[in-house]
């Protein structure tokens, strides 16, 4: 396969924002109740298939500095992984509003199971507060920032490969 200095250099910043952006706003990113504003860039398998790996990335660095250790490390970056594929398939669409609905399910859903696990934690009520916080993340930060990245011919050419 051969992967080009563009691919390569779009998962680098990709999993750099998203590990900066988690890292920096630390209180507000960890724990049962939590808003990740980096999770507004899981729109971007919307618009190129190197957001997948790099929303990975990402994740897998933000969560090492989580203080949940391995089973967020590899559970909350798994489930990011797979809502990243799954928003990359949801562009065949061409529906944007599907976009950030991947990562609000799979999180909800995915994150919410190995806290229920690891803290005892009512599960549906998890589920409620990691899908609230995805919701705000995803469609209120996430959406609009993929239609202003879609209405500016410009900034939808830097996303092709």
């Amino acid at each position: 396969m051969n992967l080009s200095t563009r691919y390569i250099a779009q998962v680098g910043i990709i999993a750099s924002l998203y590990a900066a952006i988690t890292i920096a706003l630390a209180p507000i990113s960890y724990g049962p109740i939590q808003v990740r504003i980096s999770e507004a860039l899981t729109v971007l398998p919307y618009l190129t298939p190197a957001a997948i790996p790099g929303l990975f990335v990402g994740c897998v660095v933000a969560n090492i500095y989580g203080g949940l250790g391995i089973y967020d490390i590899v559970g909350g970056s798994l489930c990011t992984l797979l809502a990243a594929f799954l928003t990359y398939l949801l562009s065949r669409t061409r529906k944007p509003i599907l976009a950030p609905l991947p990562p609000v399910v799979v999180n909800a859903l995915g994150v919410s199971l190995y806290l229920h696990f690891l803290f005892q934690l009512p599960y549906w009520l998890t589920v409620a507060y990691i899908a609230l916080g995805e919701i705000g993340a995803c469609f209120v930060l996430g959406y609009p920032l993929l239609l202003i990245i879609l209405k500016r011919k410009k900034l939808v050419e830097t996303f092709k490969l």
